[in-house]
């Protein structure tokens, strides 16, 4: 679902997909390139079931780090900034989930070698990427709880409280202290974000500044499907690693 709504965002806007935000507008083969990797994700959304999941994943995985490839000018250019971090950032944790769905195409005994280093890189890069989230936060407060649902109390309350859960999160991830229940709280943010703060603008009257253009609005709601994503299947990998490690107590 993620890959197939990744692919339609490049079709349908594709100045606001991922790549279509740090490609220059200059570049010859722009359109070409954006198009044409939208397209290899329809195809990619097509092949995502057994037998044929595993060219789904690497063609998923491909996008996605050339996704944070792509956006290191705006880092070097401005390392200081948060904003030139975000779609690094944003790239990295989506990168996650196809990094997780590999682990699972391994044969068993290939799984035992290597998923346990694979799935502890991939629970750190979330971790870190879900701090540098909560630190956003607190540096761009205002518009935060600009974001914050009228129907909620105290939107600058809640902005900092949401900053400092991702943050809390990321840590116990990063450091492997309770991770599951820290993905999982997690894994809820996410989810909770694109369903009450992205779904509804898309009804709003006015809309607000910081829905607009709908180019805009539909890359926000993409890319929060591809943390929100990333986050449960980090909740599924650890918890069946715990699985796994009860049956050895047995």
């Amino acid at each position: 679902m993620a890959c197939a709504a990744l692919g339609i965002l490049g079709l349908a806007y594709s100045d606001f997909a991922p790549w279509g935000q740090v490609i220059t507008a200059g570049n010859a083969a722009r359109n070409a390139w954006l198009f044409g990797s939208a397209s290899l994700l329809l195809l990619a959304s097509a092949l995502c079931f057994l037998p044929t999941v595993l060219p789904s994943v690497f063609i998923l995985g491909g996008y996605e780090l050339a996704w944070a490839v792509s956006s290191l000018p705006q880092i070097r250019a401005n390392p200081s900034s948060i904003g030139a971090w975000y779609g690094f950032c944003e790239a990295m944790s989506s990168l996650v989930a196809p990094t997780i769905l590999y682990v699972s195409t391994l044969p068993g005994a290939e799984r035992a070698l290597t998923a346990a280093r694979i799935l502890t890189a991939a629970r750190i890069v979330f971790g870190l990427t879900c701090v540098f989230y909560g630190i956003s936060h607190f540096v761009y407060a205002d518009y935060t709880a600009s974001m914050v649902p009228r129907w909620l109390p105290g939107p600058l309350v809640l902005a900092y409280f949401t900053g400092f859960a991702h943050g809390a999160a990321g840590i116990c991830l990063t450091v492997n202290f309770v991770p599951c229940l820290a993905a999982t709280l997690e894994a809820i943010m996410m989810s909770a974000f694109g369903f009450l703060v992205w779904v509804p603008s898309f009804f709003m009257q006015p809309r607000p500044k910081w829905a607009t253009p709908p180019g805009s609005q539909w890359s926000e709601l993409v890319v929060s499907l591809l943390l929100a994503t990333s986050a449960w299947l980090v909740v599924a990998s650890l918890r069946t690693r715990i699985r796994a490690f009860s049956r050895m107590l047995e």
